[in-house]
This record gives C-alpha cells, structure tokens and sequence, in this order.
C-alpha cells in the first residue's frame, strides 16, 4: 500500500496551484489547518521537505518540484478514471461532435451518417467540415470527440483511415490548357489558383499555395468545384469529389509530368478512446466501415472505365 495518498497530493497541489494554505483552503472546502497537516504528514511518510516559507507566501522545494510534477500525472489520471466510470454509469451519451476534414469522400461520409442514424437516431450529431488544421484545433481545445484529418495531431494516436488523392484541375477551355504543351510552376504561377481556407481560428496555414500572382481563397471545397466548373481558375482537387466533372469532361487534369497528383493520408482520432462513449465508438466504426464500402466501389467503378 502507498504510504501518501491521493488525497495528499492533491492537496499539496491546491496549495502550490492556489499560493498558499488560505487560498488553497477556500478552493477545495478544507480548512487550513486540514491542509497544513496533510502536507506536514507527507513530508513525513516521504522523509523529504516540499514546501519552504517564502514570507507569508510558500514554495516548493527543488524536491517538491520534481514530486509533483510526477504526482500530477496520477491526479489526471484519476479524474480521467473518474470520468470513464461516470460515462458508463450513465450509459449512452446524448450527443457526439465530429469534424472531418473536407476532402474526405463525401460518399464515405453520408454512408457513415446514415449507417450511425440506423443504429443511435435518438443520439445528436454536430458535424464539422473542418479544412487542415481546424479539426486538429478543435481536438486540442478539446470540443471534438472524433476528428478526421490529414495533418498530424502532437500528442495523439491516429489510425489509418484512407488515402485521399488530388489532381491538378481546370477547365477545358482555361488558358492553361491551351498552351497545348506540359506545364511547369512558372505557368501555373501566372494564373488564379483557387484555395480552400484553412479553418482554424489560431494556426491557419495555406498549403498546397504556389504563390501564384492571383489567388482566391474560399471557405468550401463545393464552392471551389463550382469555381472551377466557370472557368475562374485552377485548384488540387480530391478525386473522389471531382469523378463526375472528369468522366463528363466539365474538369481536365492539367498536364503536368510531376506533382499533378498528390496523395494525402487521412487519419481516424479519438480525443480521448478509452472515454469515448457507444456512440462515438460506434460513430468510428461507421467511418472505417464506409471507407471500405464506398471506396472499394469507387475504385471498382474507376477500374471499369479504363480501357
């Protein structure tokens, strides 16, 4: 058995965390002298002094530093243990927010919705389309269950959930295509790329911009397409949302002998997998499922046509 326990270390953090034994007191409902015993017994139990008078203010001591900092870890991990046990004591939850990445196939994802409604209809849905770095933002500040997202996210796992291809597009008759010969950055960089903004709100960034003369920057990837549709410029499109305007000939991929195609892998993330509840697990499942169906059939399709 562990000679501090958690309640102790708890309290010393209220203490360092508040700036004192006062202030610490009225945050947690204890009295001082409460707390004053619980820090002075676990110097004791450890043989090590934590906390050092500062005038009328204490601090901690190298060695407190280093205590806490690892004791911490197990307060979190508590509450986290805590919170597991009060989702499944309170069953299923009533809503799951998810953002997913605008280039994910928009089959994929109406399959995954109608397959989730099928199985929880009384559970919500906030769905984000997210561009970039906005379904990782909303992970970080923690107001997404489940994100869908080709950019890398520090501190959390992601599973391989799809790769997403992008072709360099524009219109039959775009001045691009009727140069009538293969393209080079120099080409592209005197006429209009059309870009999807970035959607998160602090750290935004503009990939795949190649710093052409004209830029217009949109906030849907639909508005984008019908952009394109018109004539108004040229854009990386993914090519699971552009398949229609390819076979019929309103798109023509730009002939470029490198970078025409780029591919992206698009990762499932959990905010946190072992405090999901059902339906977010379920929500999951319904994503990895209709990747497999509806991307398996598109590729069947695509395989069809070729001659």
């Amino acid at each position: 058995m562990s000679r501090v326990t958690l309640s102790q270390w708890q309290m010393l953090a209220a203490v360092v965390d508040h700036g004192g034994f006062a202030r610490a007191a009225e945050a947690v409902h204890k009295s001082p002298s409460t707390l004053n015993h619980a820090v002075h017994k676990l110097e004791e139990q450890l043989g090590v002094q934590v906390l050092e008078p500062i005038g009328r203010q204490v601090r901690l001591t190298e060695a407190g530093e280093l205590l806490l900092r690892r004791a911490r870890q197990l307060i979190e991990s508590a509450a986290s243990l805590e919170d597991v046990a009060t989702r499944l004591a309170a069953g299923l939850e009533a809503e799951v927010v998810v953002a997913i990445d605008q280039v994910f196939p928009a089959a994929a994802q109406a399959k995954a919705l109608e397959r989730f409604s099928e199985t929880y209809p009384q559970v919500r849905v906030q769905l984000h389309e997210s561009v970039l770095n906005g379904g990782i933002e909303m992970l970080y500040d923690g107001r997404a269950d489940l994100v869908v997202s080709g950019i890398e996210a520090q501190g959390f796992l992601g599973e391989p959930l799809v790769t997403v291809r992008f072709v360099a597009v524009a219109h039959p008759q775009h001045a691009l295509h009727q140069l009538g010969r293969s393209l080079d950055l120099r080409d592209l960089a005197q006429h209009r790329q059309l870009v999807v903004r970035d959607s998160a709100l602090r750290q935004s960034t503009n990939a795949g911009w190649l710093k052409a003369e004209q830029r217009w920057t949109v906030s849907h990837l639909n508005t984008s397409l019908d952009m394109l549709r018109r004539g108004l410029g040229f854009a990386w499109m993914p090519e699971t949302r552009i398949a229609e305007e390819l076979q019929s000939g309103q798109l023509k991929p730009l002939p470029l002998p490198a970078g025409g195609i780029r591919e992206v892998p698009i990762q499932l993330i959990f905010r946190d997998r072992d405090r999901a509840g059902p339906a977010a697990h379920a929500m999951a499942a319904a994503l990895k499922q209709a990747v497999v169906s509806e991307c398996a059939l598109h590729d069947s399709t695509d395989s069809n046509e070729r001659p």
